[in-house]
């Protein structure tokens, strides 16, 4: 059975139909990808997975519907966001982030031993412990965005745009944890412009064209086909 399941999904912003029947699954323990361009509904569907948007259609998550749940208990049910542009909460510092993203949780020792594991992930967080997160490089932000989500122990990991605006070097890198979280056992539904290294690393993946999938499969199968290649990977 599919962890998440998304079936005839419908978002309007207004008169703006944005999304148009989008449906797609994730099983456990895959990475699944959604590419295209902006504006083409990928960030959207996140944010009706998370009961930010309103929408008509069907989200299922380990088998029970999540319509009309408040986000805070999507984030109890299991799922974490990591937005587009990062969202840290830059008046507080790292370690305050971190904490905010354990908000939900008790198991004080566990909590701890998660700490330590987002900085062995990233080592960087742990040398600024106590600075402001507002004064973090874009790259920081983006490891303490994904440190921060990690923090509620989800089952489902959703990342959005990991890497918007920042250095090739550190797009290496965040992907490289991507991978390695991943080999943990975490499930990750990734939103991503930069499709050749989202399908690189994918099980599977989902082309978003105007608010519908117009394209699905494998990682290694849309990096070879031609349709992708023309309109996202540069051409032969």
């Amino acid at each position: 059975m599919s962890m998440i399941d998304v079936k005839d999904l419908h978002v309007h912003y207004g008169g703006i139909h944005a999304l148009k029947g989008v449906s797609f699954s994730v099983n456990k323990g895959e990475i699944v990808s959604m590419v295209g361009a902006n504006g083409a509904g990928k960030t959207t569907t996140l944010r009706a997975i998370s009961g930010i948007l309103q929408y008509k259609g069907t989200v299922s998550f380990d088998g029970e519907t999540l319509g009309g749940t408040a986000p805070h208990r999507i984030v109890r049910r299991g799922i974490a966001h990591s937005p587009e542009g990062r969202g840290v909460f830059p008046n507080l510092t790292v370690m305050e982030n971190l904490e905010m993203g354990a908000f939900i949780r008790s198991d004080r020792a566990e909590i701890q031993k998660d700490f330590e594991h987002c900085f062995e992930l990233f080592p960087r967080l742990k040398e600024r412990v106590r600075q402001l997160a507002g004064t973090l490089s874009g790259g920081e932000q983006q490891m303490l965005a994904m440190s921060r989500a990690l923090m509620s122990r989800p089952k489902l990991l959703m990342l959005d745009e990991p890497s918007l605006g920042l250095a090739p070097l550190i797009v290496a890198q965040i992907f490289e944890i991507v991978k390695k979280v991943n080999a943990e056992g975490m499930t990750i539904l990734l939103v991503e412009q930069n499709a050749r290294m989202a399908l690189e690393i994918s099980h599977r993946a989902y082309v978003v064209e105007t608010g519908k999938i117009t394209l699905s499969g494998s990682g290694r199968e849309l990096l070879s086909d031609a349709r992708v290649i023309d309109s996202y990977l540069g051409g032969p």
